[in-house]
């Protein structure tokens, strides 16, 4: 499934791989050990420094910030993917007029960044009488930047989906609409699940734009929280530590189901190469 949007590396870029990875471990290793070192000398691992997280309060603080973020990620998905889908379908569609808008949008939002769409909905918006409420001014354009990443994601599902599954369905009577959505779009979402998974990820972490418009998402609520305790280190590391845990969480959702796409694979071509030697036997 991972082979969909890039080519495997072969083996002398796997190797490469490897030690990049293992020289970036290293080098994370050592920044880490220096700032423990540093935050040591100052005082900043007192244990009465990082005592108020050890009670319910703060926790209950956090996790309504933490609920507000996921709350804005799973409506940002559910619009950006909807989007998406008919973004991919405009892109392999062989209507030109439906083709060339589609892939236009997707070639243009993929190289605008997310915070200047924030500011868009934040500032232009409004001086045209278009002032929406702050969690909507956070996940438009969320969902406007992510729609031409999951676009790709759909299409990439699509092209790999094999050409005779269309043909088949259109040899039994199905229309080309009922075609690509009772066949062919099935199959394309089911194989780029782990991407959907990895790109759902991606905008978890860019709800931490809500900064920026003052929805009270997870580092928004933590911003407010150091200034109230004036722990403002001991507040950010265990912001990194929730966003890290729910990330790593999700990531390695997305691996578990690779690996069980990539099992369901082997398993369909070893069935098909047992009948072929069946048949040859025969």
């Amino acid at each position: 499934m991972s082979n969909l949007l890039f080519d495997e590396p072969g083996p002398r870029a796997r190797r490469r791989i490897r030690l990049a990875t293992v020289a970036g471990v290293l080098v994370l290793l050592a920044l880490l050990a220096l700032a423990v070192r540093q935050f040591a000398a100052n005082g900043q691992l007192a244990a009465e420094r990082w005592q108020p997280y050890a009670t319910w309060p703060m926790w209950r603080y956090l996790l309504g910030g933490l609920w507000s973020t996921a709350l804005a990620a799973v409506v940002a998905a559910a619009l950006s993917m909807a989007a998406g889908i008919a973004l991919a379908l405009g892109r392999v569609s062989r209507r030109r007029a439906v083709r060339l808008p589609s892939a236009a949008y997707v070639e243009a939002v993929r190289t605008v960044p997310a915070l200047l769409l924030v500011y868009l909905v934040l500032f232009a918006l409004p001086r045209y009488g278009l002032d929406l409420p702050l969690f909507w001014k956070l996940v438009v354009p969320l969902a406007v930047s992510n729609a031409a990443l999951f676009a790709e994601v759909f299409r990439a599902g699509i092209m790999s989906v094999e050409r005779g599954q269309g043909e088949a369905a259109l040899a039994l009577g199905l229309s080309p609409g009922q075609s690509m959505r009772l066949v062919v779009l099935p199959q394309a979402a089911r194989r780029v699940l782990p991407s959907i998974v990895s790109q759902s990820v991606g905008l978890l972490k860019d709800t931490s734009l809500g900064f920026v418009v003052s929805y009270a998402e997870l580092l928004y609520s933590g911003k407010v929280l150091a200034n109230f305790n004036g722990l403002l280190i001991q507040t950010y590391i265990v912001v990194a530590l929730v966003y890290l845990v729910v990330n790593a969480s999700l990531s390695a959702l997305a691996r578990s189901l690779d690996r069980s796409a990539a099992g369901r694979g082997g398993s369909r071509r070893r069935i098909t190469r047992g009948r072929r030697i069946i048949r040859v036997n025969r």
